[in-house]
């Protein structure tokens, strides 16, 4: 993870929206993969199949690095694991950076500075899978996630838009 700050034009960017049925972090990561690989983006079903699947090779992966993930995690692990094999419950940085394990992917996380307009890079996870095109994801900030597909030329400049 990263705390620096990286600012992007809304126009280098589409935002894909996915749906808030408490999978949209797992939907947004997954759907990013198939951008990242060249597929096509997933149709909703497929989406939330990729999802699920995805939600759980990461309670997977929190196991089986449960020594170096059980610090910080909130409450009793296993309760918290437990929890996370549900398809409607948020995940948030501990799944993101189990993702990016599991997917062998970086991961950065966006959000909106309301001042600028601007993408501001909030976090980044899985580095040491490269730094080159990473899964984007944008975080609205009240528990939402949306993926990002990226346009490095801004030529696609109305494409910011829900």
């Amino acid at each position: 993870m990263s705390d620096s700050k990286y600012a992007f034009e809304p126009a280098q960017f589409k935002v894909i929206c996915v749906p808030g049925d408490g999978r949209c972090l797992f939907r947004s990561v997954a759907h990013g993969a198939c951008l990242r690989l060249g597929k096509p983006s997933p149709s909703e079903n497929l989406q939330k199949e990729l999802a699920d699947e995805l939600r759980a090779k990461v309670a997977d992966e929190l196991v089986k690095r449960r020594k170096d993930t059980e610090w910080f995690l909130e409450g009793d692990f296993d309760t918290y694991v437990q929890q996370i094999r549900k398809p409607h419950v948020w995940g948030g940085e501990p799944e993101l950076l189990m993702a990016s394990h599991v997917l062998q992917m970086p991961i950065t996380v966006f959000m909106r500075d309301h001042k600028s307009g601007s993408l501001l890079t909030i976090a980044e996870y899985g580095q040491d899978y490269g730094r080159e095109d990473p899964i984007r994801v944008l975080y609205h900030g009240f528990g939402h996630y949306d993926a990002l597909d990226f346009h490095p030329s801004g030529a696609k400049s109305k494409l910011f838009q829900k």
